[in-house]
């Protein structure tokens, strides 16, 4: 099942550049709901992703890709605004205006593990 995924991400509020990407989807997408992100050293920490869209939130999907350096990758993407983050279990609901959030265009992560995927 080889099929293509394109990112075409505008620059705007959530993300301050635009990106438009191709990559070769190695299995169907599924709804994103956690990511395992390394912004310092140590284990990572757990973070609520949503994908943002002109209007707000809308879902944020992952599919595993073909990637050169590792032969595969797992692509995280949201809307036309990217991704959106904030730590995991934060009670504050989705804005670009809250201070413990953060946008970007999209997300490569090497092992599947650091990805929770939505309930069926």
């Amino acid at each position: 099942m080889q099929s293509a995924i394109f990112v075409d991400v505008e620059a705007g509020d959530n993300c301050p550049y635009s990106l438009q990407s191709l990559f070769s989807r190695l299995d169907a997408p599924r709804e994103v709901i956690q990511v395992r992100l390394y912004l310092g050293p140590g284990e990572g920490a757990l973070y609520d992703v949503t994908g943002w869209c002109e209007d707000g939130p809308c879902p944020a999907l992952g599919a595993k890709v073909e990637d050169s350096g590792q032969g595969y990758a797992f692509l995280v993407y949201g809307g036309e605004s990217g991704l959106r983050y904030r730590p995991a279990g934060s009670a504050e609901a989705w804005s670009l205006d809250a201070s413990d959030q953060w946008g970007d265009s999209h997300l490569l992560l090497s092992e599947v593990t650091d990805i929770s995927w939505a309930k069926l």
